[in-house]
């Protein structure tokens, strides 16, 4: 590891932020003022040789500058980690969803925050909520369809709202399906969706409920409601687009196994869980992936609560990302979503 006090830390650091700028391999000469060490070019050579020897920076061609390696990167992106971060992009992203999503529902939310984070850093965004399972039920409504056909609108803590036509199997009119909404809203709120379901089986199973039609018609509508739910987690992935604006060291292939994985994002979400090991922010870079395919990549995450569950916000990008600004808008904006869930007024 580099010492703090090495000159080398500031020529890499350096060497990193020109070669994002540009693309292009940098030269010494141009380390002599970047790096602002007051040292000939014969010294910043020195230290690009113990680098280079060290595996922080790589030289493509003999007679051409230097690139970061990912350990490069790794370094650099350390060093952003530790400096204290603004909440101006904090404050900015929250003004937005505010404006833009006023009822503060997390699936009114993350679509913005996506598109957001996405438009901000010029990468993929994406963001995610908690699964259903781990959703706190608040209330339910019914809103008949037809004959014997009934929308469900499950609303949870945090702003989750899931919905589901259901066929009850019999006319019901709108005074029965408020009544056995008030019933299930007063005997279940406050319970985790799988918690309900399995209270409305212990209600059933009750022979009390035989003898009154109100309850048995609300355990009848409740059976359907929680039953066959989805448990998956939900994400939101925009920008895709934006891997074309840079394809510096990539190939078509990178590129394809990448899109497929968004296509498929049940698989982004389970590469994603592999990477969030508690709160707060979460780089992997190049070859930190667990999957080769990806290696091309660099991924910025961090992780909100919006007092159900844990979801997330992040980018996707080449290695050769502006890590400064992505931390940035991604740091604020799961802050954001945070705070917008908690209060959404």
């Amino acid at each position: 590891m580099l010492d703090a006090n090495d000159r080398s830390r500031r020529v890499l650091a350096a060497l990193v932020r020109e070669y994002i700028a540009s693309g292009e391999p940098v030269a010494s000469s141009l380390l002599v003022s970047a790096a602002g060490l007051g040292v000939s070019s014969a010294t910043v050579r020195s230290l690009l040789a113990r680098l280079e020897d060290e595996g922080y920076v790589q030289q493509p061609h003999t007679s051409a500058g230097r690139i970061p390696t990912d350990r490069g990167y790794r370094f650099y992106v350390d060093l952003l980690l530790e400096s204290k971060r603004s909440r101006r992009a904090s404050t900015a992203v929250e003004a937005r969803l505010r404006r833009e999503s006023p009822a503060g529902l997390i699936d009114a939310l993350l679509p913005q925050v996506s598109h957001v984070v996405s438009q901000a850093s010029h990468t993929i965004g994406f963001a995610s909520r908690p699964a259903h399972e781990v959703a706190v039920f608040d209330r339910v409504e019914f809103v008949p369809l037809g004959a014997t056909k009934v929308l469900v609108v499950i609303v949870a803590r945090g702003g989750h709202v899931i919905q589901k036509a259901i066929d009850i199997g019999e006319p019901l009119g709108t005074d029965d399906l408020r009544q056995a909404a008030n019933y299930l809203n007063a005997e279940f709120s406050g319970l985790p969706l799988h918690r309900a379901r399995e209270a409305v089986l212990e209600r059933i199973n009750e022979e009390r409920l035989l003898y009154d039609a109100l309850m048995a018609r609300a355990m009848r509508l409740a059976t359907s409601t929680f039953t066959d739910l989805p448990d998956e987690q939900t994400i939101y992935v925009d920008g895709a687009a934006s891997l074309l604006d840079d394809t510096t060291g990539l190939t078509l292939g990178t590129l394809q196994a990448l899109l497929q994985m968004i296509e498929e994002k049940q698989k982004l979400l389970q590469l994603l869980n592999e990477y969030i090991d508690g709160p707060g922010l979460t780089v992997v870079i190049g070859a930190e992936h667990l999957d080769p395919s990806l290696r091309p990549f660099s991924l910025v995450l961090s992780t909100f609560d919006d007092g159900v569950g844990i979801g997330t916000v992040g980018v996707i990008g080449p290695t050769r990302m502006r890590y400064s600004r992505a931390i940035s808008v991604v740091d604020g904006a799961a802050q954001a979503v945070a705070r917008v869930l908690r209060d959404p007024n």
